[in-house]
């Protein structure tokens, strides 16, 4: 069975792929942590403690690249792989419902 062929990720070191992935992941749970977007302080609760890890996580990536001589961040590649994996979509979580900053892109 074929599956239909998405957007191309570029072309990305290891250490570039794993700060995508640990950026996604923290927009993730600042999104869940967002006191305007949540309606439990359990959820936000759990949200924020789990920001904390992801955040360590992309601190490590980038230290990474850094150990590795990749000094520079290549932020129209960066900003491809985020779009590949609907790191826009999650904007629409970081701001208060309705705000023209971060307009909703969910389907």
């Amino acid at each position: 069975m074929m599956f239909p062929e998405g957007p191309r990720i570029p072309a990305l070191t290891e250490a570039e792929s794993q700060v995508v992935d640990a950026y996604v992941a923290v927009l993730k749970r600042l999104g869940g942590a967002n006191p305007a977007q949540t309606t439990g302080t359990y959820t936000a609760l759990r949200a924020a403690q789990a920001l904390v890890s992801e955040a360590r996580e992309l601190r490590d990536a980038l230290s990474l690249m850094f150990e590795r001589h990749e000094k520079e961040i290549h932020a129209r590649t960066m900003a491809k792989a985020l779009e590949c994996l609907e790191g826009d979509r999650l904007l629409h979580r970081l701001g208060p419902p309705g705000d023209e900053k971060f307009p909703d892109t969910s389907p």
